[in-house]
């Protein structure tokens, strides 16, 4: 059977009750998760601001978080590749709810260290989360491996919302408590983490177990064939992943994409508080960003599957170049929140079909490396463009960010472009 047939016969096959149930409850750990992790871009920036009174350093919180994700994102993986997801991501959980409590308390004694330590740690809880979009990978045959994924993305939407009503309920219950609404926001966040580690355990059995016997849930599946090394995850670095072009072509691109969102929010949400705009009304502007990154995700992620994941690579870097220059050209809010959407969009659709290629293209017991491999090429730009965005914005204007982040697009596209996806999921 060619590659062409075999795809189209697996994409008949329906999904069976385990693998379903499992990904309600991880796209359930995805919401919460979403809920939490949306303060840093709503709240990081405005609280450098009042703590240090320089807006250069307006983008350190989210290079933090960066740093937080190059420290992680491979070792995570590594441990998952060995002991399973649901391992990786409950401890990534745990160490999570420690970083909002030091957030909390950083905030409410006005210190900087204690807040830049708070983020690193949450920070790397949030990043070890991520391996959420493995585990739904690991359930699913190529020809439906997007649309698992983006089941599980699609979670953070409800993770969007959460954020705003979050920040309502600190402002609501600031006067009655006598604690500063930033500060009793960052308090809040473990109430919504705790559900996350609650639906991480119901998921049975663990997704890479599942991965190694895909066939005794697809009636229809054929097992794909790896080279022995591979198959056996021997040998595997990130290193080794580079001299793969379909996941180099990914990495580049997310390093592109991810940067570029990273810049972007951390310095429209300064923008935003500078020119009048409520706690609540820059919360939800974040909010409508995320939307952007996550409203989407399963239409892509079917998309991806259908036609290919070149396409939606292709499709991702160029909205996200028009949501960069869309985002800074005028103060006024909703222009603002709709080039930020489309920077979200943008970066949805790489994310999407960049992790199917990965994960397309690497055996079970290396695919957790694989995709933290590809998360430290996305910290490595998230830690370094707000940095650059920051002066940029104070000396030169948000058009030159605009520019900047629009330039970032060119070498990527030009990587899709040579890419060879001869069927969905499957390259030369």
């Amino acid at each position: 059977m060619n590659d062409a047939a075999a795809t189209k016969q697996e994409s008949r096959v329906a999904i069976p009750p385990l693998i379903r149930r499992n990904t309600i409850y991880l796209a359930s750990a995805q919401a919460f998760v979403g809920a939490g992790f949306s303060l840093v871009p709503t709240l990081g920036a405005i609280i450098v601001v009042r703590l240090l009174g320089s807006a250069s350093l307006a983008g350190l919180a989210t290079s933090i978080l960066g740093i937080s994700r190059l420290l992680v994102s491979y070792p995570i993986g590594r441990l998952t590749d060995v002991y399973g997801r649901k391992v990786g991501v409950i401890l990534g959980l745990l160490v999570g709810i420690v970083g909002a409590m030091l957030l909390s308390i950083s905030v409410l004694s006005s210190s900087f260290p204690l807040f830049m330590l708070g983020l690193l740690v949450f920070g790397m809880g949030m990043a070890a989360a991520q391996q959420l979009r493995v585990a739904a990978a690991d359930m699913y045959p190529r020809s439906r491996r997007a649309e698992g994924m983006a089941y599980v993305l699609t979670g953070s939407v409800v993770g969007v919302f959460g954020g705003p009503l979050i920040i309502n309920a600190a402002e609501a219950l600031s006067p009655h408590v006598g604690i500063p609404p930033i500060g009793l926001a960052w308090t809040l966040v473990p109430v919504i983490i705790l559900p996350s580690i609650f639906m991480v355990l119901r998921v049975h059995p663990d997704p890479t177990e599942i991965a190694s016997h895909l066939e005794r849930y697809y009636p229809d599946y054929q097992p794909e064939e790896l080279e022995p090394a591979a198959a056996a995850g021997a040998g595997v670095t990130a290193a080794s992943f580079l001299r793969d072009y379909p996941k180099l072509t990914v990495f580049v691109a997310n390093f592109a994409v991810q940067g570029n969102m990273s810049m972007m929010m951390a310095m429209t949400s300064l923008v935003l508080a500078v020119t009048g705009h409520s706690l609540s009304a820059i919360s939800f502007s974040v909010a409508i960003h995320a939307l952007g990154m996550f409203a989407l995700s399963l239409p892509l992620g079917r998309l991806s599957d259908k036609v290919g994941r070149r396409p939606v690579l292709l499709l991702g870097i160029a909205i996200a170049g028009a949501g960069s220059i869309l985002t800074p050209i005028t103060p006024f809010y909703w222009v603002i929140t709709a080039g930020t959407f489309l920077v979200g969009l943008g970066w949805s659709c790489v994310n999407v079909a960049g992790s199917a290629l990965i994960a397309d293209t690497t055996s079970t017991r290396e695919r957790g490396r694989a995709i933290g491999a590809n998360d430290t090429f996305g910290a490595a730009s998230a830690f370094s463009l707000p940095l650059i965005g920051g002066p940029v914005m104070e000396f030169l204007g948000l058009t030159p960010l605009g520019l900047l982040g629009m330039s970032m697009m060119i070498v990527p596209a030009i990587l899709v472009l040579r890419l060879r996806e001869t069927s969905p999921g499957r390259y030369s």
